[in-house]
């Protein structure tokens, strides 16, 4: 019964974190926006825009990367020690 609790609080903790987190990103997109629009007036050789698809690449990349070396299990998913995992 403990486990239950333990893993609902942290679940409400993860999601509420992921909240703050979406909502920083959103105002600092926001508070950006004129700055960006200001560089891309300016960036005559197109520098940005390479290296924001460098960046775009090298995320594509590491993300395969992670899916690659995951295992997808149902047990691990349902695990109430899931989020022990980096401990192994």
């Amino acid at each position: 019964m403990q486990t239950l609790a333990v893993d609902i609080a942290s679940t409400f903790i993860d999601d509420a974190a992921a909240l703050v987190t979406g909502l920083g990103r959103a105002l600092l997109r926001f508070a950006m926006a004129p700055i960006d629009r200001i560089a891309n007036a300016c960036d005559i050789a197109g520098v940005l825009t390479e290296r924001r698809a460098t960046f775009r690449m090298w995320r594509a990349n590491r993300a395969r990367a992670r899916r690659d070396g995951r295992r997808f299990s149902l047990l691990g998913r349902l695990s109430p020690f899931r989020h022990l995992t980096h401990l192994t």
